[in-house]
Formats: C-alpha cells, structure tokens, sequence
C-alpha cells in the first residue's frame, strides 16, 4: 500500500476545511479563551479497521501546526470498542476546529477499510482478489481507494486513462455500424489493443454468447457483469476448456450483485477478481468520537 503523501492530501484537507469553516468557528471564540489548552482523544465506539490516522493528524496540523497529536494505533489495526486511536493537546480553540473535519476522515475511510476487510476474510482461502471501482465520491478517490488497500483489497483502475474497459454500452455504441456482434467485440479488442500502448484491456459481458465472443476475441480479462452465482462457473469451465487454443487465459471477473453472502460462492467458482462499487459507495462510516480528557 502506498503511503499518502502530503502532497496529495494536504488539498482535500484545506477545502474540506473550508467547507465548515473551521477559520470562523463562533461557538468556540464565543465561550473559550484563546488561551485555554486542553488535551483529547479519538475514540472507536466500535469495532472495525483503522484507516486515515495520518489524515487526521494533518487535519489537526493544518489548523494548528503547534497541535501535539500521538497516533496511538496503527493503520489497519482492529479496533475493539472504546479504544484510543490518536490523543492531541493544544490550544482548545484549535482542537474543536478540526474536530468534525478530522472525525469525518477518519470515520468514512475506516468504514470503507471496515467493510473491505470484511470481504476480503469471506473469501478466504480462495485466490481471488478483492477490487473496488470507480463507483467513488467526487474528489475522495485517492483517500477512498487508500482505504480499501488498507482493509486488504485491490485497486481496479484509478481513472479512465489507467486501463481499458470496453463495457456494454460502449459495444452498442460501435456495433450502431456493424451487423455481426461477434465481429463487434473482436473488432473493438483488437483496436484497443493497437491504440491503448500496453495497457490493460477488459470487456464485459452480460451472457453466455458475449462471454463465448469474447474469449475468441482474448482481451486480458472478461468481466461477467450481473452474472448469476449458478452461471459463473460455466464460465470458468468454458474458459479452462478453451486454454489450449489460448496463448494467454483471461483473467475472469465478477461485478454486480455482490454481497457478504454470496462472495465466498463467487470466490470457490475460479474467478481471478470480484470487484465491488459498495466498498466505497456504501460503507458505513466508523463510530468515532472526540472526548476531552479531564
């Protein structure tokens, strides 16, 4: 996992600062002395995974460079309800600006790592690997996809210039001037291959007469989209069968529909990947709290 580096996140960490204008927090300048220092902790109210300790610490500094914060655990560590994740001491004023800023990096990022984790566990000890997707908040991406990496999971593409992804509707778009859709799909691999300079070309595939197509047309990976847990193994055993004639196997990927329930029944069918847009779309956020410590 790549460390994130200051660079990067310092940006998100001063416009999410902005957005509560943390420079012009009235409740605190009404009833606190500049002068009052005080020293607080962040809590779990939960268990789960850690992720974005050191984004709440540069919240912190990004308010107050004078802030003294001590990361207590480390990330991707499990956190047992009521454990301390970071304590900070400094000017009182300064904690309560960054408070909600930094609580919210490190809720949502936990939550995501939280929930990866998850997935990640249920499928073991199958060799598949879990991916999330593009399916991000705008401008979170870079902490999203972090946060997964964190809970064990894989990255799919980071943007549209990373891989190519040749996906339904970008099939009906281009066989709009073609008859044949077999034609269509070797036709569409074939131009990416010559035009994407080495990089990664998958197609997807919503039956089995696509996935047949697409096999002939050896992308380096079929994404089976929406596909039934029954029907994925004819997949892989149609695509075992064909091996011989292959000079590469197509890694085979799984998207759509899934859940804590039935990944393990995905992962025991053979497939390489299963990627997952809730891992970052719909994790829940961690339960974490500021206290003051007396």
């Amino acid at each position: 996992m790549t460390p994130l580096s200051r660079k990067d996140v310092l940006p998100l960490i001063r416009l999410a600062l902005r957005e509560d204008a943390a420079a012009h927090d009235l409740t605190s300048r009404a009833v606190i002395l500049p002068t009052v220092r005080i020293r607080a902790r962040i809590v779990a109210k939960d268990t789960g995974i850690l992720a974005g300790g050191p984004v709440a610490v540069r919240t912190f500094h990004a308010v107050d460079p004078s802030l003294r914060c001590v990361l207590i655990r480390r990330e991707g560590a499990a956190l047992a309800k009521g454990q301390t994740i970071l304590t900070v001491e400094g000017r009182a004023r300064s904690i309560f600006a960054a408070e909600r800023t930094a609580l919210n990096f490190l809720g949502h990022l936990s939550g995501i790592a939280t929930l990866t984790h998850a997935f990640v566990q249920h499928v073991k000890p199958y060799p598949v690997k879990i991916l999330d997707t593009r399916k991000t908040l705008p401008g979170l991406r870079l902490l999203e996809k972090y946060a997964v990496g964190i809970g064990g999971g894989h990255s799919h593409r980071s943007d549209l210039a990373e891989a190519i992804l040749i996906k339904t509707n970008h099939v009906r778009a281009y066989s709009v001037q073609r008859t044949a859709f077999s034609k269509t799909i070797k036709e569409m691999v074939q131009t990416a291959r010559r035009k994407a300079g080495g990089k990664f070309v998958e197609i997807e595939v919503m039956n089995f007469t696509e996935f047949k197509t697409a096999v002939e047309a050896k992308p380096d990976a079929i994404l089976l989209d929406n596909w039934t847990v029954t029907a994925i193994p004819k997949a892989v055993s149609c695509l075992h069968a064909a091996r011989s004639t292959l000079n590469a196997r197509p890694l085979l990927e799984v998207s759509g529909g899934v859940t804590l329930a039935n990944v393990r029944a995905i992962a025991k069918s053979g497939v390489d990947r299963i990627s997952i847009g809730r891992l970052t779309h719909s994790a829940p956020a961690l339960d974490l709290s500021l206290e003051v410590l007396l």
